[in-house]
């Protein structure tokens, strides 16, 4: 909601500076957005007229003008040369002296006015434009004041340009403050200023036409007023006054009908309709749509109707959008002669979401879905027909009225004490009435109690905590105590066998990762390629029409951040992200925290993409594979070991990936991105992803201390040939699984793979160097129980992989 301060100040002028109101009406619930003045600092600048206006002698797109600038040309008129196309004789401009500074231009510096010599002839001064006073982007000739303007007169008092615009950013609740008297009639009651209430006088009919109206949807319109008006001229010029409110409020002038329809809405509220009388056909009829049926909007859109959105139709076809928007068809134009202005009460739940529907929305759809007065619809059809008659002439004829449902304003009750306890603070019975006094609610006091009807202005009063927010808006939120809450605070310390996600954090972050948080909703493509989910869980009411599913994995939020950076030219990406998964689980019952279905475990994911490490001399460059996203996940699993078994994801490269798990537990996946789905999102290479269950990583084994052994380990080093199909951990697991307890460890230090039959092994063969660790915690191992050792676990290695001693 936008409107001038001095608009506001001719309903209700409490004794407040501008920064005094803004702040009442912020604290009153009417958040005051930006406050901004209609323009920019300036003077010297008056009003001029142009008394002559000749050629100049030496430029064809120059003129010489005589301008008086009443006081302040004593001497004459003054000689200034301007080249708008509109500067002739007779109008009132306005005119900046020698010595006026004009707002700044485009270069932030104001323009300084001098004596100035242009093609020969000298200018005194400069007759300005909208434009170059900041006042419109108008700059197609100078601005063109009132024949009445006084000469000489400052512009800025001429113009009301000391003046400020306010922006409101109001809940939908607040439906009876969208209009200057509305907004006026807050500021009343909160400051107790008197409100002025303008009488709007009944307008005499002098013929007796009347336009038959048929109402078949009692449950669409409650009220439905109109009258007609003959012989008005639609090429009458909107008067400035009104012209420049309304850009004040954010609104364009159109043609002089059409301002005056929209001034009426600034001004109370009352969206309205004026009808091309001639075009319609018979009579107008109130009705739900019929499916099929179509409109060309004022707006020039075609639109298909259905039963669900309400129309104005005459005997022929549909002429309106009840309560949004008028059509083409029955629009005024400079031909119209014989109008019919029509206000109407249409119920805001048979509004509400119809515009929406057709992708647009309107300051009447606005008001309506939101509630509109339904008691002074004559009372706005008579001062539209006033302005008409003013501006545009014309003859008014009976009134027609028809109500037939309107809003059943039921009484609603405030209990002090309820008040006082809900606000934390005291409240007396006094206080409370004389708030709903001031607000102009009619009410009954008993014992204790208050009993309000609302009006039928106020839509928003239903329940008792709507009387309470009231009493508190009225007194001010700024009375409220800082009282702090008591409570007793029991500390709640961490198992030290579980982690804390930001634990977490910072492991990665130390890595090189950068955490995003993304939409836990995705696009359906996602979810079924990236996550092997055809059944996923579906928004209802999804904020963009691709963001309609929600996700069960965190891989394709990762992979939509690594078009995002690669779409800027980054060529490293780390990121990673922890956050809630969604999945259908009947087993899953509801409760405070969860929803009946829904399987929500959060998850720790991560994406690297490009060179293992930023630009740098030390090292080549060397794209990231498969073993640095596994070093990554064991890093943020130590201590723990991790066992990495081959296994498929959706999302992963089959033969790059692996499943990830500790001490027998699934954890999750490590892998790179399938070639199908590099190809599919356009990516130049494969990243490489994990994605890990965080409950599970959070899970921190309390150390087992054990005492430094008294006594030197012995290594031996094997060269075993194996078959390429068997895998480390299998080879390394024979190793290690000494009843005697004497291997410790077992670490792989070198591959060997054959080009001839020279060395033995077959084609499919290869060997690997392993260094055996051995140690007897008791007493010091010799050459022959080592030599037993291993030659024992050169034997469980034959019989678990078929591995043979390299000869």
């Amino acid at each position: 909601m936008q409107f001038p301060e001095s608009w506001l100040r001719e309903f209700c002028n409490p004794p407040l500076s501008t920064q005094e109101l803004a702040d009442l009406l912020t604290m009153s619930g009417m958040e005051v957005e930006e406050l901004r003045p209609v323009a920019p600092p300036f003077e010297r600048i008056v009003v001029g007229e142009i008394v002559e206006a000749v050629q100049h002698p030496n430029a064809d797109k120059l003129r010489v003008c005589k301008v008086n600038a009443g006081a302040h040309s004593p001497d004459g008129p003054l000689q200034v040369v301007c080249g708008a196309p509109n500067a002739r004789a007779g109008i009132r401009v306005p005119l900046a002296l020698v010595g006026a500074e004009l707002p700044p231009g485009d270069d932030g510096k104001p323009s300084k006015i001098g004596v100035g010599k242009l093609r020969g002839v000298e200018s005194f001064g400069m007759l300005c434009s909208a434009r170059e006073l900041k006042l419109s982007d108008d700059h197609g000739g100078l601005l063109e004041l009132a024949a009445d303007a006084a000469v000489g007169a400052d512009v800025r008092a001429v113009l009301q340009l000391d003046d400020t615009v306010f922006t409101l950013k109001l809940t939908p609740n607040l439906g009876h403050a969208l209009s200057v008297f509305g907004i006026a009639r807050e500021v009343s009651a909160l400051t107790g200023t008197p409100l002025q209430t303008p009488a709007i006088p009944s307008v005499k009919p002098v013929h007796e036409q009347r336009l038959p109206v048929e109402i078949l949807a009692p449950d669409l319109c409650g009220r439905f007023s109109g009258r007609i008006v003959r012989g008005v001229d639609t090429k009458a010029k909107t008067p400035a006054w009104m012209v420049n409110r309304l850009a004040r409020c954010g609104q364009r002038s159109v043609t002089a009908l059409v301002d005056i329809s929209n001034y009426v809405m600034f001004e109370y509220g009352r969206p309205s309709h004026i009808f091309d009388l001639d075009k319609i056909h018979q009579k107008l009829i109130v009705r739900w749509g019929v499916k099929g049926e179509q409109l060309t909007l004022l707006n020039g859109n075609t639109i298909e109707i259905d039963e669900t959105v309400g129309v104005i139709a005459d005997a022929q076809a549909v002429e309106s959008l009840a309560g949004i928007m008028g059509g083409d068809a029955t629009a005024v134009s400079d031909d119209t002669r014989n109008i019919y202005v029509e206000a109407a009460f249409w119920w805001p739940q048979a509004v509400a979401g119809r515009s929406r529907r057709f992708n647009f929305t309107t300051d009447a759809g606005h008001r309506f879905e939101r509630g509109v007065d339904p008691a002074l619809t004559t009372e706005h059809i008579d001062r539209i027909t006033a302005l008409v008659q003013q501006v545009c002439g014309g003859e008014a004829g009976p009134m027609d009225d028809q109500t037939l449902r309107l809003p059943d304003r039921k009484p609603v009750t405030l209990r002090v004490a309820r008040a006082s306890k809900v606000l934390g603070m005291p409240l007396t019975q006094a206080q409370c009435a004389e708030v709903f006094q001031r607000l102009g609610l009619p009410m009954a006091q008993g014992e204790g109690t208050i009993t309000v009807t609302p009006p039928s202005w106020r839509f928003d009063l239903a329940i008792e905590e709507d009387l309470i927010e009231e009493v508190i808006r009225v007194i001010g939120l700024h009375q409220l105590p800082t009282t702090p809450p008591h409570a007793p605070v029991a500390s709640r310390p961490r198992l030290e066998a579980r982690a804390s996600a930001h634990s977490v954090r910072h492991a990665l972050a130390a890595l090189g990762y950068q955490e995003t948080i993304n939409f836990s909703f995705v696009e359906e493509r996602t979810e079924h390629e990236l996550g092997g989910n055809n059944d996923p869980i579906r928004v209802l009411n999804p904020i963009a029409s691709q963001l309609a599913v929600m996700r069960s994995s965190l891989i394709g939020s990762l992979v939509g951040v690594l078009k995002t950076n690669l779409a800027r030219r980054a060529t490293r990406v780390r990121v990673f992200e922890i956050g809630r998964v969604f999945r259908r689980d009947p087993t899953v019952g509801d409760s405070l925290s969860t929803v009946a279905g829904v399987y929500q475990p959060v998850h720790v994911a991560g994406l690297v993409f490009g060179p293992t490490d930023a630009l740098q001399w030390a090292e080549r460059e060397r794209a990231v594979d498969f073993f640095d996203a596994k070093g990554d996940v064991e890093c943020l699993l130590v201590p723990r070991q991790a066992q990495f078994v081959a296994d498929t994801h959706p999302a992963m490269h089959p033969g790059r990936c692996a499943r990830v798990e500790v001490a027998g537990r699934v954890l999750g996946h490590v892998g790179e991105l399938h070639p199908k789905w590099r190809q599919s999102y356009e990516l130049p290479n494969a990243p490489m992803l994990f994605e890990l269950d965080l409950d599970a990583v959070l899970d921190r084994p309390l150390p087992d201390f054990t005492p430094l052994p008294r006594l030197q380990t012995a290594s031996r080093d094997i060269a075993l040939v194996v078959n390429e199909r068997v895998t480390h951990d299998a080879l390394i697991a024979a190793l290690r699984s000494d009843p005697a307890g004497l291997v410790r460890t077992a670490t792989l230090f070198d591959i060997y793979k054959s080009t001839t039959t020279a060395s033995g092994m077959a084609a499919d063969e290869r060997s690997l160097a392993i260094r055996l660790e051995l140690l007897d915690d008791a007493t010091t191992l010799t050459d022959e129980r080592i030599d037993v050792a291993v030659a024992a676990a050169i034997e469980r290695a034959f019989r678990a992989c078929g591995a043979r001693l390299r000869s």
